[in-house]
């Protein structure tokens, strides 16, 4: 399957991304069956977390780019899977993202010196910059009094795991004020504003959808921390997102509401 860089749609025009044509297809098709639990789906199933109907096509867009940091998702157990966009960070980076459904969340051990290299991405009055995450980052494993010397840890890239929460903003809560999250870092994305086709009422437009935040982060991560050029290293991450605004947006253009 060949899969040709593309510009990005509309809503992202500058993304370097592999071509829709295999989403255009399937779409042409029409719904398929999952293999798995035999429901009706189009491009994925969100219940089993596995593509229907063309298999190969993760291979080929993600070209087995690691990310450079693991991503944990903590998605409400009332969220509703078929609206959720954590599964697209699922599908097009399986080995470094793990979805956890509330209650169960990451074990995080508080008297190890890697629970310090672990953010989480949610606004609030505490929260910091992705450009200013480092430094907290190295000030919190340079004032620990015990550090183990069995725990090194690099002065150059100090964060090993992102958390992210998964959920309506109305939701949120119940998880962000989890006592088990409570001493980790929070990092906000302050600058960047949502595409997302689902707009919640009475929410600002900085509460991104989930797969916006984890690729924002990333950005993010890439030119302030890591400190190299930004070149789409993660711009397939928005591949069905950006596919499934364009169709949205042409839905709504046909019934005459803009």
């Amino acid at each position: 399957l060949l899969l040709i860089l593309q510009p990005g749609s509309s809503l992202y025009p500058d993304l370097k991304l592999a071509s829709h044509a295999v989403l255009e297809k399937a779409q042409q098709r029409g719904r398929v069956k999952c293999s798995k639990c035999g429901g009706s789906r189009m491009f994925f199933c969100y219940t089993c977390c596995s593509l229907v109907g063309f298999p190969n096509v993760v291979e080929n867009v993600i070209s087995g780019r690691p990310l450079p940091v693991k991503i944990d998702i903590i998605k409400h157990p009332n969220e509703t899977d078929g609206k959720s966009t954590a599964i697209h960070a699922k599908l097009l980076a399986p080995g470094d993202i793990t979805i956890y459904t509330y209650p169960c969340i990451p074990e995080f051990e508080k008297d190890k010196v890697s629970f310090c290299f672990v953010v989480l991405v949610f606004p609030g009055p505490g929260a910091v910059s992705v450009q200013d995450m480092m430094q907290h980052l190295y000030e919190r494993t340079d004032n620990r009094p015990n550090e183990s010397s069995h725990e090194p840890h690099s002065r150059s890239c100090p964060l090993q795991r992102v958390v992210f929460i998964d959920s309506t903003w109305n939701q949120t809560n119940k998880i962000s004020t989890d006592e088990r999250l409570q001493d980790l870092l929070q990092v906000e994305l302050k600058m960047r504003k949502t595409c997302f086709w689902r707009h919640q009422k009475g929410k600002p437009d900085t509460y991104l959808a989930t797969i916006e935040a984890i690729y924002y982060f990333l950005k993010d991560f890439h030119e302030h921390c890591l400190a190299q050029e930004y070149n789409g290293e993660y711009d397939n991450l928005l591949f069905f997102y950006s596919y499934l605004h364009s169709v949205v947006n042409k839905a709504k253009m046909s019934v005459g509401k803009h």
